[in-house]
């Protein structure tokens, strides 16, 4: 079991922190926004071209494709140090769902010369592929996606993009695209089916969670590292704010709350990628910690800001509004709380 990252890992995490730095600011995540954001006049597609091509070029969309496929053949403690730091710049892009989720049931529950295929071209970043699950058929950037994989009863259903219709679905987060996938299921989409299938949709979901809960992690960090930054600036009655009581007590905890929040989602990822029967309990440790750390880092960067904090011309409401939306993604704090309840109780 895993708490902290490996030096390899954290060389791999600092790489790719100095990548998304470049190729993820602010600004190209109000590009993205398909709504009006301010003076950004909308019509973004969801998606971040320059640093998902980067990512792919730097092996990050590869991390869980098997060397064979062309991908680094690595496991799930060393892409949910990756998507902390997607987090952390609030990239819009579905990376979780491709590099992370859709690989991982590719990999996992997959065999033949169609996996295999789909699993190079995610690793090249010729494919955006999407998750979908009953309930939470919102779909990011769907749009733009060219596979689906939609999980359905107990089945994991291999669509293209002419298989579903899409609506467009408005968010809080307009980076995000959204988009509701209809589709029919049928024997000749079923990817996954029987018994197999069952476990495959259980294993997507923990991860689906578990990669949204890393993200939530990142974005807590960001959003606190802006506040402490502002507080510093900002003066009234000829001092900081960041020197009243008040403010530093709010920053502390939420800075609490975040920093206990991370170790769980290595766990967490450790027990998936070794097949510990309680991984979905520690998925759900992480997903409810890593939500409610995150809505505390809004709450106090918000209260801390002030009603600048929110406006569309200060960046920090992009990365409030991606917590907003993420928290309650694959179950929120309180579905993920009766999760481990009723393991326990079982």
């Amino acid at each position: 079991m895993r708490f902290a990252l490996t030096e390899d890992q954290i060389d791999f995490r600092d790489a790719v922190r100095g990548l998304l730095a470049d190729t993820c600011p602010p600004e190209a995540v109000r590009a993205a926004w398909r709504e009006q954001v301010g003076e950004v006049p909308g019509g973004g597609d969801g998606r971040v071209r320059a640093a998902w091509d980067a990512l792919a070029e730097m092996g990050v969309l590869g991390v869980m494709v098997p060397e064979s496929a062309g991908g680094l053949g690595m496991g799930d403690e060393d892409i949910v140090a990756l998507l902390v730091e997607c987090g952390r710049v609030a990239l819009p892009d579905p990376i979780s769902s491709t590099a992370y989720v859709a690989t991982g049931l590719l990999r996992d529950h997959v065999a033949g010369d169609e996996a295999a295929g789909l699993l190079g071209r995610i690793a090249a970043g010729t494919a955006t592929v999407l998750v979908g699950f009953p309930g939470s058929a919102h779909l990011p950037a769907a749009a733009t996606a060219d596979v689906f994989l939609m999980c359905d009863r107990g089945e994991v259903h291999l669509l293209d993009r002419s298989g579903v219709e899409l609506t467009e679905v408005i968010s809080v987060d307009g980076a995000r695209a959204l988009g509701t996938a209809t589709w029919e299921p049928s024997d000749a989409t079923v990817l996954v089916g029987g018994e197999a299938g069952s476990i495959a949709v259980t294993r997507a979901f923990d991860r689906a969670a578990l990669g949204v809960a890393a993200q939530l992690v990142g974005l807590g960090q960001r959003m606190l590292d802006m506040t402490v930054a502002y507080a510093s600036d900002r003066r009234q009655f000829g001092v900081p704010i960041g020197t009243f009581q008040a403010v530093k007590h709010q920053l502390a905890d939420a800075s609490l709350a975040v920093a206990f929040a991370e170790p769980l989602v290595l766990r967490a990822a450790s027990s998936l990628a070794t097949g510990d029967p309680d991984g979905p309990v520690h998925v759900s440790m992480a997903k409810a910690r890593a939500s409610e750390a995150a809505l505390a880092a809004a709450a106090a960067s918000l209260q801390c800001h002030g009603a600048i904090g929110y406006t569309v011309e200060y960046d920090l409401h992009l990365f409030l509004k991606r917590a907003w939306a993420l928290a309650a993604r694959y179950g929120d704090a309180d579905f993920h709380r009766d999760r481990i309840r009723s393991v326990l109780l079982a």
